[in-house]
């Protein structure tokens, strides 16, 4: 390889180029041994098979590069005072983030037995992939990072969170070649069009391009540079390169890359916040080729290993019992010359710290990594102001996003000025009936506008793009840098993020037991258009399965809510937008509802999670009741209802207590969850002996593997969607899915000893309306009269 020529003379003196490499060796050195050391960190006696671990892991391929990037942004904080955040996307690059980290002195400062010195670095490097020790990726452990090091595709998306709303913040975001390859990544390219130069941060991305992945060269790298630059030019970008494999010339090229870059930046936010420039930035990037596992051994046993894929993981996999591979190692440790980098107590020599920035400019040490720190209390407002009135339950109809959208609009314009609350979601605001919001803040947009676009506004804060996977890294960027925010999405399509929450539930399950870690604001997600009200969509856009996902994950972590109607919903979001370190999941439908509980009702059942509904019951207090009906969803909260009013009406003595549950994880165990029910507490609710009928709003089985260990579980029957669905009518929706009133009446009638003889009119009364049902819809196109014109009446 050779240095790009392109490049202007670079701006180093000889002796800003001598520390930069040192501390770049010194750098290289940690990460080496991290993967292979466990005791002799600084070679002072020759290296013994005992010095090395048992089992060598890590990945070094990617570790020099990450370190040159390190090393230089040192260089431009400290220069130019930078505030600055680094995410480091290349998945297993833990040996480098953590070497300088431990250089800067930030791990010390995080983990005081970990010192800077030989000590320290002994254990530095044995605990690295070691039992009892840290991961082998950037993780929560990791000192200033935010971006966990497992699954690949989201570094570009965090980055841009991290930016948004953080107008003196510099994100600097290292995409590795595998990553570059993902669907998400690709998508969050985009990010760029969202972007507001007057109240944002700058976001610099470094797509750095070592030519291979684990085992495969990968795409980009592989690319000629005039396709790539066209490509990346197409994103709206404005590409630097830099490219080669000797460390001085490569050391120039970047430094002068990092300055052009940032005065570009710098150029670009003066003429928006300056002179009122209006035109979409393109944004500078850095393309770097430096080798993978560049500074590592040539050659293997004969076979070729640096500057291809074999330096991936371990170049040298066998030093305990080679005495061949035990030579090279000590040799590739010595070509650092640590003798130069650390004095005989192991501490740096200053050369190596030249560039390090001070204080909370280091990267290891910002605050924007740790943003519980920087997190304020959202200005919430009573939700008295937007509570629906309820003089009779079941007789009043509202839509309930649409009344939570004014309570959304409120806390909108309440942090007009602090700017820390973003409603995200892929192009669903409206259709969601979200869009009062819209009155207090537009659409976040940097592209062409035409006029008959709406809502648009460069300084926005709604943001759409129909990426689920951006919306989710936007919304954990923002999080995680110490901000609130909620997510809006069809229920269906919320999957596309599976594995993107299962990261950050596992980030904050890490970070609860991180007392340096703040806690930061709960990620929100508020899904609507959900399966029962899908109908005109049909069966693609019919799936409730999010929720079971979700609730598989940490207990101490998730949270499922189900509020039943319009001031339910407000109180639980209230809830939601005011927990920290949790992922809220709230089901909640668009359309009209009726309403059940006035505010105060709602409050108070909100807060126990699940409880009676006396009025819709037909209990007298003298002994137990016959069945429940329970329910937990809106509208199998309808269909429980309706069923509960023809018991009343058609089995007057049959004493029916009605069960509404919002807080799903009520039906846990206590041991299991902490929001979980002990037994004596469900035992009271639900009975230990008598039928159980739950009308439930997503996969019935669900709610039995919640139950499966309560004493009256062999007498819970449960009804909910079994992937059942077509375009129709909504009623028909519950009917083809068993879940409509009339099914739930015969449940009753089959499960309560003695009805089946006695009720066996009722059973077939129930059976010959749904038949009617069938034939019904089929000629009008719409559900029965006696459906629609339902309400609550006793």
């Amino acid at each position: 390889m050779s240095v790009d020529t392109r490049q202007a003379p670079t701006r180093l003196s000889d002796e800003e180029l001598r520390t930069l490499d040192a501390h770049w060796r010194a750098a290289n050195y940690l990460a080496v041994g991290q993967i292979y050391l466990m005791a002799n960190p600084l070679l002072t006696e020759p290296l013994r098979p005992e010095h090395v671990k048992p089992r060598l892991l890590g990945h070094w391929g990617t570790s020099p590069g990450l370190n040159l990037v390190h090393t230089h942004l040192n260089r431009v904080i400290r220069a130019r005072d930078l505030n600055a955040l680094c995410i480091w996307g290349p998945g297993h690059g833990g040996p480098a983030v953590l070497a300088n980290s431990w250089l800067e002195g930030s791990y010390t400062e995080t983990y005081p037995d970990v010192t800077r010195d030989a000590a320290g670095m002994a254990r530095l490097f044995k605990q690295f992939s070691f039992p009892g020790g840290v991961p082998s990726h950037v993780a929560p452990e990791t000192p200033g990072s935010i971006h966990e090091g497992g699954e690949l595709g989201y570094s570009l998306s965090h980055a841009y969170g991290a930016a948004l709303d953080n107008p003196g913040l510099t994100v600097a975001c290292v995409i590795g070649d595998g990553e570059a390859e993902t669907g998400p990544l690709a998508a969050s390219w985009h990010s760029n069009k969202f972007l507001d130069p007057v109240h944002d941060g700058a976001v610099l991305p470094i797509l750095h391009l070592n030519g291979y992945k684990i085992a495969n060269p990968s795409v980009l790298a592989r690319l000629p540079e005039s396709e790539l630059d066209d490509l990346l030019r197409g994103y709206g970008h404005d590409p630097l390169y830099v490219t080669g494999d000797d460390p001085a010339a490569v050391h120039r090229v970047m430094a002068h890359a990092m300055d052009t870059a940032l005065d570009r930046i710098a150029a670009l936010q003066h003429a928006a916040r300056e002179e009122s420039a209006d035109e979409r930035p393109h944004w500078p990037m850095i393309v770097l080729r430096t080798p993978k596992g560049w500074t590592g051994p040539p050659e293997v046993d004969g076979l070729p290993v640096a500057g291809t894929w074999r330096s991936h993981q371990v170049p040298l996999s066998a030093v305990r019992d080679d005495p061949q591979h035990l030579r090279q190692l000590e040799a590739w440790l010595r070509s650092y010359r640590p003798d130069e980098l650390f004095d005989e107590h192991g501490r740096p020599h200053p050369d190596v710290l030249a560039c390090v920035p001070d204080g909370t400019r280091r990267l290891g040490a910002t605050p924007h990594a740790n943003g519980g720190l920087l997190l304020r209390g959202l200005p919430l407002p009573a939700l008295e102001e937007y509570a629906v009135d309820v003089d009779k339950p079941g007789t009043t109809l509202h839509e309930p996003t649409r009344v939570l959208g004014d309570m959304l609009r409120d806390v909108m314009a309440a942090t007009e000025d602090r700017r820390d609350f973003r409603l995200v979601g892929p192009d669903e605001t409206a259709s969601n009936r979200l869009q009062a919001v819209y009155s207090a803040s537009g659409k976040a947009w940097q592209a062409q506008t035409l006029p008959v676009d709406e809502h648009l506004d460069r300084h926005g804060r709604v943001m759409e793009i129909l990426s689920e996977h951006t919306c989710q890294g936007w919304l954990e960027g923002y999080l995680l840098t110490g901000r609130h925010g909620l997510f809006s999405c069809y229920e269906a399509f919320v999957h596309i993020v599976d594995s993107m929450v299962n990261q950050h539930i596992k980030w904050l399950r890490v970070t609860r037991r991180l007392p340096w870690r703040a806690p930061i604001a709960s990620l929100n997600y508020l899904l609507t258009s959900h399966v029962w009200r899908q109908d005109h969509n049909g069966f693609s856009h019919q799936d409730p399965g999010f929720v079971d996902h979700i609730l598989n994950k940490s207990p101490e972590a998730v949270r499922v809510y189900l509020p039943p109607d319009a001031n339910t919903l407000l109180s639980v979001a209230d809830h939601v937008l005011r927990s920290r370190d949790y992922v809220n999941v709230v089901v909640a439908g668009k359309q009209p509802c009726f309403d059940w509980l006035t505010m105060e009702q709602a409050k108070a059942h909100c807060a126990r999670g699940a409880g009676i509904w006396d009025w819709a019951g037909t209990e007298d207090g003298a002994r137990e009741p016959d069945v429940v009906l329970a329910c937990a969803g809106d509208v199998p909260t309808q269909e429980v209802l309706a069923a509960a009013h023809l018991l009343r009406r058609h089995l007057p003595q049959l004493a029916v207590r009605v069960v509404n549950v919002v807080d799903i994880a009520r039906l846990l165990p206590s041991e299991e969850h902490p929001h979980g029910m002990s037994d004596f507490e469900y035992d009271g609710l639900f009975t230990t002996d008598k039928p159980v009928i739950f009308a439930y709003h997503g996969y019935p089985w669900l709610i039995h593997r919640l139950a499966y260990r309560r004493t009256g579980h062999p007498h819970l029957h449960v009804r909910g969607y079994k992937e059942i669905g077509t375009t129709t009518t909504p009623f028909d929706m519950v009917v083809r899915n068993d879940l409509d009133r009339y099914r739930l009446v015969m449940d009753v009638v089959d499960r309560v000893p003695g009805l089946a003889v006695r009720a066996a009119a009722l059973r077939q009364r129930m059976e010959d309306t749904r038949l009617r049902h069938h034939d019904w819809i089929r000629t009008h196109g719409t559900d029965l009269p006696e459906v629609t014109d339902w309400t609550w009446t006793t």
